[in-house]
Order: structure tokens, then C-alpha cells, then sequence
């Protein structure tokens, strides 16, 4: 392909290929938590989500009915039965957990307690008396299946009907809401002043904010959170609102301040010429003006709220009352975490809203993140 100054050059090539490699490395994962989503949970523990559509080998423990209800016929007391309860195909099968694929299906096994065992690949198996048998347990069957593959919507209703489940997500929209809203209207304050405002320190003022996007927030939650116990505000929306508008306004008044600083400084110039106030000229000129660098930060500052489980456990905790969607999705994995088709259902269930909001705002993404990178001569 050639551009007026001639051949492409490689680079856009690389810079392309660069940004496939972005997006299939981001998309690729996501693809696979949905597809593990819809899957079986037993199918699901034994393989990964790129074995979906085809045949799924396992193992099936059953156990045969008690030898007393072996029924007569002719000379024979024979019990019969299936061992698959939702269907499938036995390759192999054992009577003993040291060689559970011992034998080959339809071939005839002879018992430890007496009697003959034969399975079927289909799964139906016949287990023949001589005579008689006594009361007992039912004979252990060993069977390797292959199952086609299933996909249900049962993950999906497990986690969506869970008890608590709508005040934990009322809970979070509380949270998160004023913790986006918050920070934007202090940090477009400030950072038309840190833009246009001429006052002593601007500069070292400039420094430490960019200093404190380095800081980690983990540092800091124990201390904030004995200050807020000491004056009340301890395991309330107040103080986790206050919280995640702390956390965010670093990266949001750099934000901001980047793009106020690369507007036409003419627009301010003749403003303040025509008599407005510093007020008015960032109410009525450079609010409007700096959309789409609000919407960038607005869309960062949500997802990052929506998704947060730290700040949260810390600054509520995990009253039933007040607990947030993550600690609830976390709840539902159990103790020891294991659930992975909650997990996987949970994980989409969450992102719904934070996809919605950013698809709505996301034409603004791109302008707002180069803010100031560009300045007209």
C-alpha cells in the first residue's frame, strides 16, 4: 500500500500487528470464560473450554442396585441397570478403583461375591446369579465414558437467583456511582486551576499529584481506616466514598489538567477580556471543551469501582446488608473456591454493566487519552 509520500512504511505495519496481538490476547480469554460459562459443570472440571464441542472422556463411579432385588429367570437370578444417568458411551470399564479400566465393554467380568458382571457400551450392565444372592451393597462399577458435549443456562440461574444477589447489586450502583461522580467535579476544579491560574507552588503542586499516581493504594487503607473509625465514618458508604475518591483523584486531575492545558488559550484570553470570571470561563468554556477528557476518566474511575473487592472488604466489609456484588459472587464460590462454572458465570454477570457503560462512552476514550499530546502552534 502506498500513502502520498510513497510506501508504507514497516512500522505501521508492526504497529498494526501489535494491536491484532492486543486485542486477540485480551478477546481470546474472555471467548473462553463464556464458552466455560455455558458448559457442564462435570465437563467443565475435567476439561478446558477448547474441548467444548468435542466428546468428553471421563470416569463414572456407580454403583449397581442390591443384590436382593435380582429378579428369576430361568435358572438364573440376574440383575440389570444403566450406570449413565444423563447418557453417554463406555470405552472400558473395571470392578476395582486400582484398575478401573481393566476390561474391554461387552466383555464378562466374574465377581469377588460370586456372579458375573457384563457391561454394555451403552451403559446398561447385567449382573447374572447362580443362584439366589443374599441382601447387600450394590456391586462398585468403574466406567471411562465418552459423553457428547452439554451446555446449559443452569450456571447462569444459580448465580442470578442466589439469595441477596439484587441488594448486593443495589449496593454496588450506591458505591460506585458517587465514587465516579465525586472526584470528576473536584478534579475539574482543580485542574483548571493547576491549567490557568497563576498562584505560587502551581508547579511542586503539579509534582506531587504526579508523584502520587506511583503510590500503591494498599499502603494506605489500614491508616485511612483507623482515621475513619476515630471519627465515625468507619464501615460506611461515607468513608468508602471518600476512599475511592482519594484513590482516584491523582490520576484523574493529571487527566484532566493534560487536556485543559492543550485547549486554544485565545478562547480563555478573550473571555476574560469580554469580563468573565475564572467561574464562568470554566462552567461555560472549558467544561464543555473537556467532555471528552471527563468521559475518559469517568469510564476508568467506574470500572475500577465496579470491579473492586479490596477497598471494599476494607471500608464495609461483609455485612450481608452492605456486602457488594464481587463479595457476593465471591460467597456464592464457596470456602475452598472450587465452583468454577459459578466463577465463570459470575465473571460475565459482572462485566454486563461496565461493557454497557463503555460502549456508551467510549468514542470519547481515545480523544480524552491524548489529551496534550498534541498542541496546536
Amino acid at each position: 500500500m502506498s500513502t502520498v509520500v510513497g510506501t508504507r512504511p514497516a512500522l505501521t505495519w508492526a504497529v498494526h500487528l501489535a494491536v491484532l496481538f492486543l486485542v486477540a490476547l485480551w478477546t481470546l480469554p474472555t471467548f473462553g470464560i463464556l464458552v466455560s460459562s455455558l458448559r457442564d459443570k462435570d465437563q467443565l472440571a475435567l476439561s478446558g473450554w477448547w474441548t467444548a464441542l468435542g466428546p468428553a472422556e471421563r470416569n463414572v463411579v456407580a454403583r449397581a442396585a442390591p443384590p436382593e432385588e435380582a429378579s428369576q429367570e430361568g435358572d438364573r437370578w440376574v440383575l440389570k441397570g444403566n450406570v449413565f444417568q444423563g447418557g453417554g458411551k463406555a470405552t472400558a470399564f473395571g470392578i476395582s478403583s486400582r484398575a478401573p479400566s481393566a476390561y474391554d465393554v461387552g466383555s464378562t467380568v466374574e465377581l469377588q461375591g460370586g456372579g458375573t458382571l457384563t457391561l454394555d457400551a451403552d451403559g446398561n450392565y447385567t449382573i447374572a446369579y447362580a443362584r439366589q444372592p443374599e441382601a447387600g451393597r450394590g456391586q462398585r462399577i468403574f466406567v471411562t465414558s465418552v459423553e457428547p458435549p452439554r451446555f446449559t443456562t443452569e450456571n447462569y440461574e444459580n448465580v442470578l437467583f442466589s439469595e441477596g444477589l439484587g441488594k448486593s447489586f443495589i449496593n454496588t450502583m450506591t458505591v460506585t456511582i458517587p465514587a465516579t461522580v465525586i472526584p470528576i467535579l473536584i478534579a475539574a476544579y482543580a485542574a483548571y486551576a493547576l491549567a490557568w491560574m497563576e498562584f505560587p507552588g502551581r508547579a511542586l503542586l503539579l509534582a506531587a499529584i504526579v508523584g502520587l499516581l506511583v503510590v500503591p493504594l494498599q499502603m494506605s487503607l489500614i491508616p485511612l481506616l483507623r482515621l475513619y473509625n476515630d471519627v465515625g465514618i468507619g464501615k460506611s458508604y461515607i468513608g468508602i466514598w471518600l476512599a475511592h475518591t482519594g484513590f482516584g483523584l491523582p490520576l484523574a486531575i493529571y487527566l484532566l489538567r493534560n487536556y485543559m492545558a492543550g485547549l486554544p488559550r485565545e478562547i480563555i484570553e478573550s473571555a476574560k477580556v469580554d469580563g468573565a470570571s475564572d467561574f464562568e470561563i470554566f462552567r461555560k468554556i472549558i467544561l464543555p471543551l473537556s467532555f471528552p477528557a471527563l468521559a475518559s476518566f469517568a469510564i476508568f474511575q467506574f470500572l475500577w469501582v465496579w470491579n473492586d473487592l479490596l477497598v471494599a472488604t476494607v471500608f464495609l466489609g461483609n455485612n450481608e446488608e452492605q456486602l457488594v456484588l464481587t463479595g457476593r459472587l465471591r460467597e456464592l464460590l464457596g470456602s475452598r473456591g472450587g465452583n468454577w462454572e459459578i466463577l465463570t458465570a459470575s465473571a460475565f454477570i459482572a462485566i454486563v454493566v461496565p461493557i454497557l457503560v463503555f460502549f456508551a462512552m467510549q468514542r470519547y476514550l481515545v480523544r480524552g487519552l491524548l489529551a496534550g499530546s498534541v498542541k496546536g502552534g
